[in-house]
């Protein structure tokens, strides 16, 4: 049953602390598919100036059996929706409560549910309240010991949060397990997992010397795909203890795959709950993304032990504090583990790639908000790249004012200050003034207003005295919520600005500001902290030529860059710019003038002309040995087509495509000998590894494919073909099958039908399968007429196809309606129909899972009218259900509303 009751606003400025304190809290879990028992025993107190309110709990879809007060039953209990509300406590006592749940019909995958005859539990953000009555909030923090009994033979592994302190057999057939968890905890970081799985395990010793057993729990047949799961935890606990100075506190660390599974991952204390995509590989089924998803991931889970476990968020409201904070320390790691300057470069450019393409446009549209949001109706809508993407931009910023040394200070007071509690953003913020002795007060202002500033950039050179000006001013429109009446204008952002200048001859100068006695570094960062600002440059070389200005080095805040360069510039600044960012920069602003130049043209009806400067410098790119092949492979992909859509007043998603495809087609034919070298020259013999070096070769060489294949050559196709073949690893052959599939090369259907008989077993191997049909091209030149809805109906009714598994779910409808605009967008609205079609059928099974795939539309009036038109009525379609969930309503509402 959904939740359809009217939506509720909660308001950030409506906190306030609870009425009661659980310090404690005993669960006993009876495990049965069909009906869990779960008796929960409370410790609680009365908290001051809380004198006569009622303790109110939260639950849903459960059925309560009893309750009691200090070994006495309750009569005046009463049971609403969502709530049980337990009048006349006394200042302190112990509540045992009673209740039933149905965990094999809990299609949400929120709370206790079963899984391919497991159980498994996901409680974030508010899931533990349909496993029993609780203070579900993050402030209410308690230890927690839990008794597991189920049948012995149905479910020999019972695992939960902590160490584990008993075992013992029961009659009947039936054993139990006891569970204890010393450090305090929300109960969104309650878990459990019950069921036949078996292990990898490890034991190392910790900086300090204690002993630490390691788990990687999966099903039997998944038992040969975890070393790299386990490899990377080590990793992650190692680059903590080095970068931080944070150990793992705990005597055991487990993390268990679920095929099932609403997000990537969970943080619980000491056991960590995945998604298989995020667990398993190896060299035949994972290609070299997912080792480093992998790696990422698992990092990212261990590092909430420290930054979202030991601190937690005082309400969902500072769900950055955690996030934020959580995927910088994944990116550091990841950029680390790349093992080389050039590799953290072409991290850093993965993660803007992402920030652009999705957290921008978010920015932009109806559901903008803060990464410290001021209100929601459903929080689960919140877990967007807005709090985790940019919120990570927030932190960076922090290490970019105060150096990696200050920002290490500053955690370093954090845990001293906050360790055990349950915090806000601004505590945070604090600790890394107060750790540096900085006034970062305005700084606050990234928490609280939404949007992405716009940072214009002006130069005024010298030439007689060496001096350059440069005067930047920021504008950030309201977007989302701030667009309502009464909402106050927005105030300058602290912007750590910074930047570079290159000579005449590529190289970079040393920078004197006025008013400094001598030269400094060659990249400096500039506190932009004003509408409008300028900077004046002394003591450079004089002359006619003026200074190149390198703006915005590593990406150093989320903001877009508003400043005017020559063709020439960036061809210079792609060549020479010592910041390996800006170089990628470049060549990618490059791209996307003469892609847009290119889809005017398409819209007008004229001739397609490649532009040879630029081709000559993809050439260029191409062929310099001395930069890295990941580098050359990330600054040789084009701009996206929703990047590009971002980029237009209108957009215009067929026309897009075109001029795309056009280039791509011609850089292929013009490059052919180049990628043809390029390819041949970074093969990687012997056995496959998924090292950063390998990885970054074969990035190159498959790249380097799918232009030779998109040029139309029946030789280079049949390279495509004999690579699938050929292929010892997932990384080659799903390149190989790609660039077969998206060149409608005559072998496609073969090795479609090929691969899916090869892999058939594996689920995600099958993932990829149904994801690589549905963002295929189709209406493109000589194939115009094939539509990629029509391969995605059919898919629909493959057998491999469940509808009810997330991630099968992803891997075809939001592959098709995210990834593949141009088919999406299709001039009939048969992609609009198909996506509320899906949404509702989502809504009645995963309301969450159909809430991300509603976001689609989010961006609807960026189009033209005709599509504009066909996007809204079917927007107004899935609102006008009489059962849409509350987390879809909220995404739809807004979206209409706009």
């Amino acid at each position: 049953m959904l939740r359809t009751d009217t939506p509720v606003t909660v308001y950030r400025k409506d906190y306030t602390p609870p009425p009661f304190a659980i310090d404690h809290a005993e669960l006993v879990l009876d495990l049965d598919p069909q009906r869990t028992l779960v008796t929960s025993t409370l410790r609680f107190a009365r908290q001051a100036g809380a004198p006569d309110a009622p303790l109110v709990l939260a639950g849903e879809e459960l059925e309560l059996i009893g309750v009691s007060l200090d070994g006495k039953p309750v009569a005046d209990a009463t049971q609403d929706a969502g709530t049980l509300t337990i009048p006349g406590l006394p200042a302190q006592g112990t509540l045992e409560i009673t209740t039933a749940c149905q965990p094999a019909a809990n299609t949400t995958l929120s709370g206790l549910y079963v899984s391919n005859g497991n159980f498994f539990t996901q409680c974030e953000a508010e899931g533990f309240r349909r496993i029993t009555y609780f203070l579900d909030r993050p402030d209410v923090m308690a230890t927690y010991r839990v008794t597991l009994r189920a049948d012995r033979a149905a479910y020999p592994v019972l695992l939960s949060n902590g160490n584990l302190v008993g075992q013992r057999e029961l009659p009947d057939g039936r054993h139990e397990a006891v569970w204890e968890d010393p450090f305090r905890k929300p109960a969104y970081l309650f878990a459990l997992v019950a069921g036949k799985l078996e292990c990898i395990e490890e034991r190392i010793q910790s900086a300090s010397g204690k002993d630490k057993l390691l788990q990687v729990w999966v099903e039997a047949r998944d038992l040969d795909k975890t070393r790299h799961a386990m490899d990377s935890l080590i990793h992650s606990i190692r680059w903590d203890e080095r970068r931080f100075g944070l150990e793992l506190d705990l005597d055991r660390f487990m993390i268990v795959a679920v095929g099932d599974f609403n997000m990537g991952a969970m943080e619980n204390k000491g056991l960590n709950i995945f998604n298989t995509k995020y667990v398993l590989a190896n060299a035949q089924t994972a290609t070299d993304t997912d080792f480093a998803n992998i790696e990422a991931v698992v990092g990212h889970e261990y590092f909430h032990n420290w930054t979202g476990n030991r601190v937690t968020c005082r309400d969902w409201f500072q769900l950055s504090l955690k996030e934020g904070l959580t995927v910088f320390r994944d990116q550091e790691f990841s950029a680390d583990m790349m093992g080389s300057e050039s590799g953290r470069a072409v991290k850093r450019i993965e993660d803007v790639r992402v920030l652009r393409q999705v957290q921008f446009p978010e920015d932009a549209g109806p559901m903008a908000h803060p990464v410290r949001p001021d209100s929601y109706e459903e929080i689960n809508n919140f877990y967007t790249v807005t709090v985790y993407e940019k919120g990570a931009e927030v932190v960076r910023m922090y290490q970019t004012l105060l150096g990696r040394e200050g920002f290490r200070k500053g955690m370093d007071l954090y845990f001293q200050r906050h360790d055990g509690q349950a915090v806000t953003c601004d505590d945070f913020r604090a600790a890394m003034a107060d750790a540096n002795g900085r006034d970062l007060t305005q700084f606050g202002l990234w928490y609280s207003q939404a949007g992405t500033p716009v940072v214009t950039a002006r130069t005024d050179w010298n030439g007689d005295d060496g001096s350059l000006t440069l005067t930047l001013s920021q504008r950030c429109p309201k977007v989302g919520i701030e667009t309502r009446a009464g909402t106050p204008e927005k105030q300058p952002f602290h912007i750590p600005f910074a930047l570079g200048l290159l000579g005449a001859d590529g190289k970079d100068l040393p920078l004197q500001l006025e008013g400094e006695s001598t030269p400094g570094a060659t990249t400096r960062v500039l506190d932009f902290t004003q509408a409008e600002q300028s900077f004046r440059f002394i003591n450079l070389p004089r002359g006619a030529s003026a200074p190149l200005p390198s703006l915005l080095r590593n990406f150093s805040a989320p903001v877009i860059v508003d400043a005017e360069y020559t063709d020439a510039q960036l061809t210079f600044q792609l060549s020479h710019d010592s910041d390996a960012f800006n170089r990628w920069e470049a060549g990618q602003r490059l791209a996307t003038r003469a892609l847009l130049q290119l889809v005017a043209e398409v819209q007008a009806g004229r001739e397609l002309k490649l532009d040879p400067a630029l081709v000559q410098a993809m050439r260029a790119v191409l062929t310099d040995d001395t930069l890295n092949p990941a580098f050359r492979e990330q600054a040789l992909v084009l701009p996206a087509e929703a990047y590009l859509a971002e980029r237009m007043g209108v957009a215009d998603p067929a026309a897009i495509h075109r001029a795309r495809q056009f280039m791509r087609e011609g850089l292929a034919r013009a490059l052919q000998a180049d990628w043809l070298a390029a390819y041949e020259g970074n093969a990687t013999p012997g056995a496959y590894s998924p090292d950063a070096t390998s990885a970054a070769r074969r990035a190159l060489r498959n790249l380097a494919l799918g232009y030779l294949a998109d040029g139309g050559d029946a030789a280079m196709q049949a390279l495509a073909e004999q690579q699938y073949q050929n292929a010892d690893n997932m990384t080659d052959r799903f390149a190989a099958l790609s660039a077969l599939v998206n060149s409608f090369a005559p072998g496609r259907e073969h090795a479609l039908a090929d691969f899916y008989e090869r892999f058939e077993d594996d689920p995600l191997v099958i993932d990829k399968w149904f994801s690589l049909q549905g963002m295929q091209r189709g209406d493109v030149g000589p194939h115009a007429g094939k539509r990629t809805i029509d391969t995605v109906l059919a898919l629909m009714e493959h057998p491999a196809f469940n509808l009810r598994n997330p991630n099968r779910a992803r891997s075809l409808i939001f592959s098709f309606c995210s990834g593949n605009p141009a088919q999406f967008h299709a001039q009939d609205g048969s992609g609009y129909r198909f996506w509320a079609d899906q949404v509702l059928a989502l809504d009645a099974i995963n309301p969450q899972v159909a809430a991300r795939l509603a976001r689609v539309m989010d961006r609807w009036q960026k189009y033209e009218l005709a599509l504009r038109d066909r996007m809204r009525a079917e927007l107004e379609r899935v609102a006008a259900s009489s059962t849409l969930s509350r987390d879809v309503r909220e995404i739809v509402g807004k979206a209409l509303a706009a």
